[in-house]
């Protein structure tokens, strides 16, 4: 019997048309380049038959609400060319974000209320591959000095087929080369402030719960809290009072942009952040504050937007 190795491992996603509906996603067009990748798939829960017999032992059970979930990240970079759709592009939609093109100039990726885009995924682990359909997840991200960033994807879907399949041949192609997080490929501002920062993650905050019904089954984005942690070196007062930000509970933009070439860049806005109770604390010797993030819309479906240019 041959080995399976899992360096050998090959995600496609693309949107479905009709939720549940596979979408045949392909190596060429729709493969994900990702790292950290975690399947599960038989997820669910057992049901315990409680039988009254005449003797003891163990009665197994039945397996419930099985569905699938699919975690892994993605390198945050562009798509090679300023309004060409990253590599990417499908999962960001999949997680209750609406991509609209201009071209020549940046994808955006915003927060929907309804209507949210489901996409069939295909998790080929050397040569046996799981088929997730109607798949909705969430997405968070973390940027830290000299490392390079990714987006975390959580994802959820009903179960489709496992069967023996050859590993796809993938395209790559628009997948491009990230640069690491450093003072010359990264800038922030918060409320403001533009000093150095040890660290900073957001999260889009989605709920996602499968549903499965007389009738109906679906992986289901119920509600969205959007959030982060940022941490920042510890200015006086006089520069920055995070204190008294947090006290009066005032609200201010968060700006993030990651790259500095057209086609590599990856920028992120939030226009209403609160900011938590600071805590102190130290790196290198040199005191900080991490601070809780949480990201608020202003108009409705605005709180966190990711544009790559």
């Amino acid at each position: 019997m041959a080995a399976r190795y899992v360096r050998k491992l090959a995600v496609l996603a693309k949107i479905e048309t009709t939720y549940a509906d596979d979408a045949l996603p392909t190596g060429a067009a729709d493969a994900m380049l990702m790292t950290e990748v975690t399947l599960t798939p038989m997820a669910g829960g057992e049901e315990s038959r409680e039988l009254l017999l005449p003797y003891l032992g163990n009665q197994g059970v039945v397996l419930t609400g099985e569905h699938v979930i699919l975690e892994g990240s993605i390198e945050v970079a562009g798509a090679g060319t300023a309004g060409d759709v990253p590599g990417y592009g499908a999962m960001l939609r999949a997680c209750g974000l609406a991509e609209t093109v201009t071209a020549g100039t940046s994808v955006e990726y915003t927060p929907i209320s309804s209507g949210f885009e489901a996409a069939t995924i295909y998790y080929n682990l050397d040569g046996v591959q799981h088929v997730m359909l109607g798949a909705r997840g969430n997405v968070s991200v973390e940027l830290t000095p000299q490392r390079i960033p990714r987006f975390r994807f959580r994802m959820i879907g009903m179960s489709g087929t496992i069967t023996d399949k050859p590993l796809p041949t993938v395209d790559f192609a628009v997948f491009q080369t990230p640069v690491v997080v450093n003072k010359a490929n990264t800038s922030l501002s918060l409320h403001g402030f533009v000093g150095p920062t040890e660290r900073i993650s957001l999260d889009l905050g989605n709920s996602v719960e499968p549903r499965l019904l007389i009738g109906w089954e679906s992986a289901e984005i119920t509600d969205r809290k959007s959030s982060g942690s940022a941490t920042i070196e510890a200015a006086k007062l006089a520069v920055k009072d995070w204190f008294e930000i947090a006290r009066t509970r005032q609200r201010g933009a968060l700006q993030l942009t990651h790259g500095k070439v057209a086609g590599n860049i990856v920028e992120f806005l939030a226009p209403a952040v609160e900011i938590g109770r600071p805590t102190q604390g130290s790196a290198q010797g040199v005191a900080n504050y991490t601070t809780p993030l949480s990201l608020c819309p202003v108009d409705g479906n605005d709180e966190l937007v990711i544009s790559v240019k």
